[in-house]
C-alpha cells in the first residue's frame, strides 16, 4: 500500500502567534501597561478533510468539509503536483449581531492542499459537491508512473 502524504504548510506567523498568546496570558504582556489589541491578520481556514485510497480502482477520494459554501465560492486547481482546494465561507447578509451567546461557525478564506502524482492533469481530477462535502477524485497512479515491463534481448 502506498504511503499518502498531505502538504501542509507551516506558516512562522501561527508560531509567533501562538507563542504571543501563550507568554501574554500568563504575563498580562509582560510590559506592566494597558495592552493595546493588535490589528488581527485574516488567517485561512482549513476544512475538514479525509483522503481515501483505492488500490483496485487506481482513485484517490478526498472528502472537504464545506457546509453551507456554493460551489461558485470553491476554487480547485492543478500546480506543480499540489491540488489546492480554496474559497471562501461567507457571512449571511442578514446576521444580526446582537444576542449572540455561543458563536462557534467560521466565515473567510479557506485553503487545503495535497499531493497529486506526477503529471496528473486537471482533466482527470473530478469534483462534486452535495450537502456540504465536497468529493475530489484523482488517479492514483499517472500512466507514465505505472511500472513498464522491461525484456531482456
Amino acid at each position: 500500500m502506498a504511503h499518502f502524504h498531505v502538504y501542509e504548510p507551516i506558516y512562522i506567523s501561527d508560531f509567533d502567534r501562538l507563542f504571543d498568546d501563550a507568554y501574554n496570558a500568563r504575563t498580562g504582556g509582560g510590559s506592566g501597561e494597558e495592552q493595546k489589541p493588535k490589528q488581527q491578520v485574516p488567517r485561512t481556514l482549513r476544512p475538514r478533510m479525509d483522503v481515501h485510497e483505492d488500490d483496485k480502482s487506481n482513485l484517490v477520494t478526498a472528502f472537504f468539509e464545506l457546509p453551507g459554501v456554493k460551489k461558485e465560492d470553491i476554487s480547485i486547481d492543478v500546480h506543480n503536483n499540489i491540488l489546492t482546494v480554496s474559497g471562501e465561507s461567507k457571512l449571511p447578509a442578514e446576521r444580526d449581531e446582537n444576542g449572540y451567546v455561543v458563536r462557534e461557525r467560521r466565515f473567510g478564506k479557506f485553503s487545503r492542499s495535497i499531493p497529486v502524482p506526477q503529471g496528473t492533469k486537471a482533466e482527470e481530477v473530478k469534483a462534486s459537491l452535495d450537502q456540504g462535502v465536497l468529493t475530489v477524485m484523482f488517479p492514483k497512479t499517472t500512466p507514465e508512473q505505472a511500472p513498464k515491463k522491461i525484456t531482456i534481448s
